[in-house]
């Protein structure tokens, strides 16, 4: 399957580098991307990451807006006129920009972030904080979606 999935943190090397994940690097392969996509997310701290996969998506949700639009303006300025295409070395390690790792708030490490179709890379305090909230919110919205669902003819629930 050719998605980004678990979280790794790792340390910046004294050059400012840091090693992309290799499952992270199979999924990129896979995709057909020579380097990685990414721009400051849009509603989190965080750097959105990815190739192929994460540029046909962003071209779908402009493409739900008329051409021209003040709208579809705004979302082309936000996703790619603040993004880089960050290259990656031989050895699988990347230099990300300063005005990305300022809107995330890396200094020494980053967390690595599997959500699919892409990646996020987060400041590790700061993911570990959102870890915790994503967290509490998903308990929340089980329990809730396990009190709806119907009740079965002998009253247990299906």
């Amino acid at each position: 399957m050719d998605r980004f999935v678990s979280n790794t943190t790792l340390r910046l090397d004294a050059k400012g580098r840091v090693s992309i994940p290799a499952s992270f690097r199979s999924v990129l392969a896979r995709d057909g991307f020579a380097g990685l996509y990414c721009y400051p997310a849009l509603d989190q701290p965080a750097i959105d990451a990815g190739g192929t996969a994460l540029l046909v998506e962003i071209e779908a949700l402009v493409d739900r807006f008329p051409p021209y639009s003040a709208q579809r303006e705004e979302l082309l300025v936000a996703l790619y006129g603040r993004s880089e295409t960050v290259t990656i070395d031989t050895e699988g390690r990347a230099v990300l920009p300063e005005e990305l790792k300022s809107h995330a708030g890396i200094t020494d490490a980053v967390a690595f972030v599997g959500l699919g179709h892409k990646f996020q890379i987060w400041e590790p305090q700061r993911f570990r904080a959102h870890l915790a909230k994503a967290t509490a919110t998903v308990r929340t919205l089980t329990k809730r979606l396990g009190s709806e669902r119907p009740a079965s003819d002998d009253g247990a629930r299906e």
